[in-house]
Parts: C-alpha cells; sequence; structure tokens
C-alpha cells in the first residue's frame, strides 16, 4: 500500500515557477512508478509527466516538454515536479499518483495510488 500526499502549488504569475513535492508512505515505493496528471475545471484529468522506479526513464506531455522536469529520491520516498515558465493553461490540480509495476505509464486507469492533488493557479 502506497500513500501519496502532493504539495508545493500556489499562485504565480505567467512566466514564473513552482516545484511540487508528493511524499510516499510505503515501504515499496522505490519500486513503483510514478506520474503526475492535472486536471482542470470542466475537463477531464490529463497526463502531465512520468518516472520509473530508479529514475532512468521519463516522459513528458508534449505541452510541458521543455518546461516541465519530473525527478524523485527513494531515499527520501519523495517525487518532484519542476514547472518553469508556467503558462495560465497550466492552472489545475495537479495528482501525484503510483502504479503497482516498476515502469513508468502514460495512463490513468494504470495507476492504483492518488493523491489528493495541489491547487496550482498561474495568472496572465
Amino acid at each position: 500500500q502506497v500513500q501519496l500526499v502532493e504539495s508545493g502549488g500556489g499562485l504565480v504569475q505567467a512566466g514564473g515557477s513552482l516545484r511540487l513535492s508528493c511524499a510516499a508512505s510505503g515501504r515499496t515505493f522505490s519500486s513503483h512508478g510514478v506520474g503526475w496528471f492535472r486536471q482542470a475545471p470542466g475537463k477531464e484529468r490529463e497526463f502531465v509527466a512520468t518516472i520509473n522506479w530508479i529514475g532512468g526513464s521519463i516522459n513528458y506531455a508534449d505541452s510541458v516538454k521543455g518546461r516541465f522536469a519530473i525527478s524523485r529520491d527513494n531515499a527520501k520516498n519523495m517525487v518532484y515536479l519542476q514547472m518553469n515558465s508556467l503558462k495560465p493553461e497550466d492552472t489545475a490540480v495537479y495528482y501525484c499518483a503510483a502504479t503497482r509495476f516498476t515502469g513508468f505509464a502514460l495512463r490513468s486507469h494504470e495507476y492504483d495510488y492518488w493523491g489528493q492533488g495541489t491547487q496550482v493557479t498561474v495568472s496572465s
């Protein structure tokens, strides 16, 4: 069982940066792939970034490539999402999620554990 808690969201102006953190509990966290998803009001949840269990494989949504960076520190049971050059369209609730396997995953149904989300608001 893995429990996830996100933090680091807030209000930022366009062009600014935020770093989201995801704190995980559970002895096996280092064996799980992890992803970040987001959901804007009135829209479906969408994939943002994912990383495999050791951090050697990473994938990003096209909309955030070159601006966002996902990383993890298994010794601390933490996953991060560094978000730079933020745009108003990045405004959403951001969720951290973990799979049951070691690889990364692009689709939400492949994730079994979810955090409660953290709000990111980018003003123009």
